[in-house]
């Protein structure tokens, strides 16, 4: 209950160049940081663009940071790992390994619509202590959380349209996200471990049958080519894609942390948000492949079973697994999962 009593109180690699210290005026007492941002179409990208705005408010709260994009996700992770970054923006998937809690927002089919993931950004932004506790794991801390869009099954057929049909088919999964792997098999799927410089590739060469990926994908990395004439988008969201900001929290100044949760939801959630709106607008709506309700219902159990699984697995954080489920049944208390409480 303690999940539910909480939600109520809420609610109430390519390096780019980087960005010096130009814009904005510095704090009095400036700490100087370097900031390294994924971004896989590079310093031109959305995402390197919303940091470059970041960066000029974060000016005025005591960091200097310099900028500095990476298409190569994996660079940028293993820059703030190795501790040539102070700070990253990153995948949530890539990140789980730095913070479960936050790190599991982006599990299967937990966050099943865009208002629910705006009530989530709302909630881990509150600043609350009993969810400020969560966002700092050893030496690292989450400071900021964006959308990414949903992420749904890119198809080469068409017929590829039922639980059924997938079982035997070959997808490319993240090597470094356990359950992609997991529930591909779970379902008859041949899993083939990829990473974020070579997923596309694969699908779009037919190397393999089905490739998951966000809907901003869909033109940036050419998904249309893999999909040819015959091939569409599964109509069911698998699961949310976020952004994350991580600190290495002993760098920043004095209440900067939760200055910067707060300025992330309120300046460049609802942007991130467009910018992912707007990907769909290249997506003709012959290219969707819809499910009936059956399937959906069913495609919602497979999605319980296996976050339930994969929780008990220790993949995902059980304490934001039970706080997604409460913000799921506030939206929609007619959920079958909300008379349960296996989350």
């Amino acid at each position: 209950m303690r999940f539910k009593k909480l939600l109520s109180v809420v609610l109430g690699a390519s390096l780019g160049v980087s960005l010096g210290v130009s814009a904005g005026t510095a704090h009095a007492n400036t700490t100087r940081l370097d900031f390294c941002v994924f971004d896989i179409i590079g310093t031109s990208g959305d995402t390197f663009n919303l940091m470059r705005d970041y960066r000029t408010a974060a000016l005025e709260h005591g960091l200097d940071l310099r900028v500095r994009a990476f298409t190569d996700e994996n660079i940028a992770y293993q820059e703030l790992i190795g501790g040539q970054c102070d700070m990253a923006a990153i995948t949530g998937i890539r990140s789980r390994n730095l913070n479960s809690y936050v790190g599991s927002l982006d599990s299967i089919g937990a966050i099943p619509n865009y208002d629910v993931m705006r009530t989530v950004a709302r909630v881990l932004a509150s600043n609350n202590p009993r969810i400020t506790e969560n966002m700092r794991s050893g030496p690292y801390e989450v400071i900021g959380m964006a959308p990414m869009g949903a992420a749904y099954l890119f198809v080469k057929d068409k017929a590829i349209n039922n639980v059924n049909a997938l079982a035997g088919k070959s997808i490319s999964v993240m090597e470094y996200d356990v359950a992609q792997g997991r529930m591909a098999s779970r379902v008859g799927m041949s899993p083939v471990m990829s990473d974020i410089t070579n997923f596309a590739g694969r699908f779009n060469n037919h190397s393999v049958d089905i490739c998951f990926a966000p809907m901003m994908a869909y033109s940036a990395l050419e998904l249309y080519r893999g999909m040819g004439p015959d091939g569409g988008i599964v109509d069911y969201t698998l699961g949310q894609l976020t952004l994350q900001i991580i600190a290495r929290h002993d760098k920043l100044p004095e209440g900067f942390a939760d200055w910067s949760r707060e300025y992330v939801f309120q300046n460049l959630h609802d942007r991130a948000q467009a910018i992912v709106d707007n990907a769909y607008n290249d997506v003709s709506d012959d290219r969707w492949i819809n499910i009936n309700e059956e399937d959906t219902l069913r495609y919602d159990e497979m999605m319980r079973e296996a976050r339930v699984a994969l929780t008990q697995q220790g993949v995902y954080n059980a304490d934001m697994m039970s706080l997604l489920r409460n913000i799921r049944c506030r939206h929609d208390g007619g959920r079958a999962e909300c008379s349960e409480r296996l989350e």
